[in-house]
């Protein structure tokens, strides 16, 4: 039946482009409050699909935006239970001049659907879609039971996805979760990440005098908040770009032997990456590699400054207050909680007499590894194959996604991680796209995903049909 399966797939090729333009033309920005109304109508556009192809869905409201839950129902032949997970919000579009043609109005040029959540995450969550509806469409089922929750508040940290799993656990019971909201390691080469990052976000705030005093009258009596924050972010690393923070690296997972020689024989290069970053040299950790520093290593970065004087011409001042954020990836095995109280006792420790330091913490979830060699990532790997005509590379991600370990936790499922996008697809950038090409090898690697998963057992038992 898959052949058939895939000759429907073939067969509907524009009719595919064209409902994906309808579904990228909404503009549901989930972060702005006055495109509240179009975030309710992207809902209602995935729900519309589900019940139009024949798959029971439902609209599940949240104090925020909604989200839509489907199901394909039981299988005839049982076998184990995917949740398709991805969001139908999108990125604020930014400048819109730095645009080629407006992110609400798909533009289709040299292959490429220009769009804003083209790639991130409409695009990719489409394939799914459309393989589910192209297996109800030829074969009235599917081969497995196939259960989607795409969301509608991934952009803004999906503050209540964690109460909605728990409210809908039985509705979302399964024995692999399937996201793709993830990259291909390049453009040849299509990818399954199996662990990525957490990450801890901080504020640090530097309160000096009362209010900004000239430089020439006060200069040299009072600590100045500028240069105290620089002297606290200096202390954050040393000059083999090591964190310093007391206990940082304690409970950091090592780079296993299998995990490097599996790194070293990906096929990346060095320089192409280094053009592809716009920058002079590529630094990071002593003793790792750049694809080991960027997947598996902890990382401290500054996220941006602000404070004083910073318009047009000069103001000598001592500033008032100066403030920097700074984030942390860390990695298996490292606790976000006690890294996080780590982060802010090191920052007090270095804060000089003469000002007054605050610290909020914006963001803070764990690293999530996915184990490798089991029955579904067995399955993904040959559904990717045989969608793009190529085996995929396992990889690593240095971003965070909180969703997995909550997944994990309430679920108790691993997640797989199919890479539709090009790394390069701008995303939360302008110009953001999704390959046409991509957009069939990614839909008919998600048709075969429940084709090779309905020759597995069920890990469990706890998602099958």
């Amino acid at each position: 039946m898959i052949e058939q399966v895939i000759a429907h797939i073939d067969s509907e090729q524009k009719n595919s482009v064209d409902r994906l333009l309808d579904f990228l033309r909404i503009p549901s920005i989930s972060t702005d409050p006055e495109r509240k109304s179009d975030v309710d109508r992207c809902a209602q556009w995935v729900l519309d699909f589900f019940k139009g192809c024949g798959i029971e869905a439902a609209l599940v409201e949240t104090p925020g935006h909604p989200a839509v839950i489907a199901d394909s129902g039981p299988a005839e032949g049982g076998g184990p239970t995917i949740l398709v997970y991805g969001h139908f919000d999108v990125q604020p579009t930014g400048d819109a001049k730095l645009w080629d043609a407006p992110a609400f109005e798909p533009d289709i040029r040299n292959g490429r659907i220009y769009a804003r959540g083209a790639a991130d995450d409409k695009g990719q969550i489409f394939t799914h879609m459309l393989a589910a509806e192209a297996w109800k469409k030829t074969a009235g089922k599917l081969p497995i039971r196939v259960r989607f929750l795409i969301e509608g508040e991934e952009e803004i940290g999906s503050p209540h996805l964690g109460d909605l799993i728990e409210a809908h656990r039985d509705r979302l019971t399964c024995d692999y979760v399937a996201i793709s909201d993830t990259a291909k390691l390049d453009d040849g080469s299509p990818a399954i990440t199996y662990g990525t990052k957490g990450l801890i976000y901080k504020e640090i705030l530097v309160f000096g005098p009362k209010q900004d005093l000239h430089s020439g009258s006060f200069g040299g009596t009072v600590e100045n908040p500028g240069n105290a924050l620089a002297a606290i972010i200096h202390s954050l690393k040393d000059a083999d770009h090591r964190v310093t923070i007391p206990g940082f690296y304690d409970d950091v997972r090592p780079v296993s032997d299998e995990e490097r020689t599996g790194f070293a024989k990906l096929p990346f290069d060095e320089g192409d990456y280094q053009k592809m970053c716009g920058t002079s040299a590529l630094i990071g950790e002593k003793g790792y590699s750049t694809l080991e520093r960027r997947w598996a290593r902890p990382t401290l970065d500054v996220n941006g400054l602000h404070g004083g004087f910073t318009g047009e011409g000069a103001s000598t001042i001592i500033p008032a207050r100066m403030c920097a954020k700074v984030s942390m990836r860390i990695v298996p095995d490292q606790d976000p909680d006690r890294i996080s109280k780590a982060f802010d006792d090191a920052v007090k420790a270095a804060t000089p007499p003469g000002v007054r330091v605050e610290i909020n913490t914006h963001a803070n979830c764990a690293a999530y590894v996915g184990a490798l060699g089991t029955p579904g990532m067995i399955a993904a790997e040959k559904a990717i194959e045989s969608g793009y005509g190529k085996k995929p590379v396992l990889i690593r991600e240095g971003g965070s996604l909180p969703i997995l370990p909550l997944f994990k936790s309430v679920l108790g499922a691993d997640s797989i991680m199919l890479g539709f996008a090009a790394p390069d697809a701008n995303i939360h950038g302008p110009n953001e796209f999704f390959a046409l090409s991509d957009l069939l090898s990614g839909t008919k690697s998600a048709a075969h995903l429940p084709h090779y998963l309905a020759a597995t057992p069920a890990p469990s038992g706890r998602g099958s049909g």
